[in-house]
């Protein structure tokens, strides 16, 4: 018999370590109907008949995030066989207050304990048997990282989904119960409903969404006001209110005798937050571990590691046997080299900064796994805030630097609407994953510069810092930030398994992509390069000079002369980046014909370093790196700002900003570094400064004209 069961929790309460453990590599990933947050169902390891949906993280069944709507119309509306509610036992009294909305379902609802291998250790004490007595509800303890009770918690899910019996947790008083049976009885939209019990606390909470799902007559409606009012009257509060107070008073009455502290004083976690998330220590720390990151993935990977895989196995062996393999068959010179020199070149060169990239993805997996990077969020926090920005700001863009797409989805969280276009706008400003890629090139390439990798990192937060100050103090932008809260998790030591998952799917979609966009792209781009304006196939060298791709770059480059790299190579390698940054190095991979086992054929690094000094590199890396994001994510950006006038904002300023800041870099680098004489542009370069500082440090006049107003309103 098959069997559906949902994970639903609060966000780090160990759900997603839990849902993997059950279900290993038999999970696929999609997309909730309608919507683009990502959804993960998978099959138990031990019974495929038994399907696991993990629901996105969320606090209440109440529609303030995409994540709570996603949640509450899977549950309301597919009605999973059973819940298995993950709750973080170091931390019970809070995460109960979901566990009495799931309940209010009536779908049979069984309560995972986890984490229960820390509270052993802090010395805690759980009388989860009274817990569940007092709940009506199955309490099972378990320890997702650990595997521990894992089996037990599938059997006792298994056995409440035939079980017919569901009772449900009452939370609220009597004279309060009196009303929403009132609501229940009285409503007959929602009479025959299995959540009746929810759906008449949602109409007593004037919950909208429900309003307009289940068609009240104007009785109803007047019945339901009528209640309401008298309810805020007795219980002086608001609906909402009223049922957030009794509902955190009985899980503080169910918790009171059951829950022992173990440990007196601070916690280990605590012991070290008190350094890491130090209002002075905090940030210097962050900037440590960032560079030590990059450091071992640039240097000490990139150094043997990846000269091997680049240089010797796919620069060499690859190209050979390759070229080899088209000699002994006779084959055609052109697609000779349309294989070595556009596919193996352009896909090649980009799948060359594979180990680089992994490592940087190993690292990073392993700083999220222990719980790092939710400190650093809690950290940004304050920094944001003092720019025009929330800390919630700063999960999308941290989110981001794997891929910006899901990054801008991201920002659905974000309830206030001037907070959430202005960091659609800027989200995309991180490295993500295609463009690590040409920060590891450019780090490579500049020997000695592995620096310049954290550098382009911390440029990315700068930059969305900068954009912060000017945008919030526009009519557009202005506005209170969202407030931001975020749970957390206690340090752990890291599960290997779910790093090497993380880092194995990152590369894998790494890959895929390199196999097939970036590939198609090579091979056009091949194609663009050895046919000439007048139509005819030559075999080109580098320096060409009447290709179509030359063509088109010479024709465009002056675009980028003051930025530093107006050549016709970085011209068409920026414009193709459009596409996808990856394209960017693959883009030089064909031009420089690296794939090509002939002797004489210039290696990718050395043709790039030929290309760039430092000055001009680091101006390139930035202007790739926030300019107008690949094709997905800007077709993210049109979709989530959902106006063609706020569209065609972000996709100015994104334009504007990232030259500009360019022009600055290059102009006053090659004064400041390459002591070369001034020039009109850089004139022009200090206008554009002195422009910036004015918009930086201006005064907030409609920040004071808010002051004013409440001055003479109190």
């Amino acid at each position: 018999m098959a069997i559906t069961i949902a994970l639903a929790g609060n966000p780090n309460s160990g759900k997603s370590t839990l849902f993997n453990k059950l279900t290993g590599s038999n999970q696929y990933v999609g997309n909730w109907p309608g919507v683009t947050v990502e959804k993960k169902t998978g099959e138990y390891t031990k019974d495929k008949n038994i399907k696991f949906t993990d629901l996105p993280g969320i606090y209440s069944l109440s529609p303030y995030t995409l994540e709570e709507v996603v949640s509450r119309d899977y549950l309301l509306n597919e009605r999973p066989d059973v819940i298995i509610d993950v709750i973080d036992a170091t931390n019970i009294e809070r995460n109960l207050y979901l566990a009495t909305q799931l309940s209010e379902l009536r779908i049979p609802l069984v309560l995972a304990f986890n984490m229960m291998d820390i509270v052993r250790k802090n010395g805690d004490k759980i009388n989860t048997k009274e817990i569940a007595k007092s709940l009506n509800c199955e309490v099972v303890e378990v320890s997702a990282i650990k595997n521990e009770n894992i089996d037990a918690l599938v059997e006792a899910a298994i056995k409440k989904a035939n079980d017919k019996d569901i009772k449900e947790i009452k939370s609220f008083s009597s004279s309060l119960e009196e009303y929403i049976d009132t609501i229940e009885n009285s409503v007959e939209s929602i009479k025959d409903h299995p959540s009746k019990r929810w759906l008449a606390i949602k109409l007593f909470e004037d919950d909208e969404k429900i309003e307009k799902e289940f068609i009240l007559t104007a009785e109803e409606k007047s019945l339901i006001d009528e209640i309401r009012i008298k309810a805020e009257k007795e219980f002086d509060d608001d609906a909402e209110g009223i049922i957030t107070d009794q509902r955190y008073n009985f899980v503080t009455k169910i918790t009171k005798g059951n829950i022992k502290k173990g440990v007196v004083g601070l916690s280990t976690s605590d012991k070290i937050d008190k350094i890491v998330t130090n209002r002075f220590l905090a940030i210097p720390i962050f900037a440590l571990i960032m560079f030590g990151v990059y450091y071992i993935a640039v240097t000490v990977v990139g150094g043997p590691v990846n000269d091997w895989w680049a240089d010797e196995f796919l620069g060499e062996v690859v190209p050979t046997h390759v070229a080899g393999f088209l000699a002994n068959h006779e084959v055609a010179p052109w697609l000779t080299s349309l294989i070595s020199d556009g596919i193996i070149g352009g896909v090649g060169s980009v799948v060359g900064f594979l180990p680089v990239i992994a490592t940087l993805f190993f690292l990073i997996s392993i700083l999220e796994d222990v719980g790092y990077m939710s400190r650093i969020a809690f950290i940004l926090d304050r920094v944001f805030k003092r720019f025009g920005l929330s800390g919630k700001s700063f999960i999308p863009i941290l989110v981001g630097t794997g891929c910006s797409v899901p990054g801008i989805i991201g920002t659905r969280t974000i309830e206030n609407d001037n907070d959430r276009r202005m960091t659609i706008t800027v989200a995309s400003f991180m490295p993500c994953g295609a463009k690590t890629e040409i920060i590891a090139l450019f780090a490579v390439v500049l020997s000695g510069k592995w620096w310049y990798g954290p550098i382009w990192y911390f440029g990315g937060i700068l930059a969305v810092i900068l954009s912060g100050l000017i945008l919030k103090k526009t009519k557009r932008f202005h506005g209170d930030t969202s407030p931001f809260i975020m749970e957390l998790p206690d340090y752990h030591a890291p599960s290997m398994r779910n790093i090497f998952k993380a880092t194995y799917d990152r590369c894998k979609s790494f890959i895929i992509k390199a196999g097939t966009v970036i590939m198609l792209f090579t091979i056009v781009i091949w194609f663009l390069q050895n046919i000439s304006v007048t139509g005819q196939f030559v075999e080109f060298e580098s320096d060409a000079t009447d290709s179509i791709l030359s063509f088109i770059g010479k024709k465009l480059q002056w675009i980028f002369v003051p930025l530093g790299f107006g050549n016709w190579m970085a011209t068409v390698a920026t414009v193709v980046g459009l596409g996808a940054k990856e394209l960017v190095v693959g883009t030089y991979g064909v031009v420089a014909g690296i794939g090509s086992a002939e002797l004489g054929d210039p290696n990718l690094n050395q043709f790039i370093a030929n290309q760039f000094n430092a000055v001009s590199a680091l101006s390139f890396v930035f202007f790739n790196q926030i300019t107008i994001p690949c094709f997905a994510a800007v077709g993210a950006i049109k979709q989530e700002m959902g106006d063609k006038k706020w569209f065609g904002f972000a996709m100015a300023y994104q334009m504007i900003f990232s030259y500009t800041i360019s022009l600055m870099i290059y102009q006053f680098g090659r004064i400041l570094v390459l002591h070369e004489a001034p020039t009109i542009w850089t004139a022009i370069a200090g206008v554009v400064l002195f422009i910036y500082l004015y918009l930086i440090f201006r005064k907030d006049k409609y920040k004071e004209k808010e002051v004013l107003k409440e001055g003479l309103q109190g």
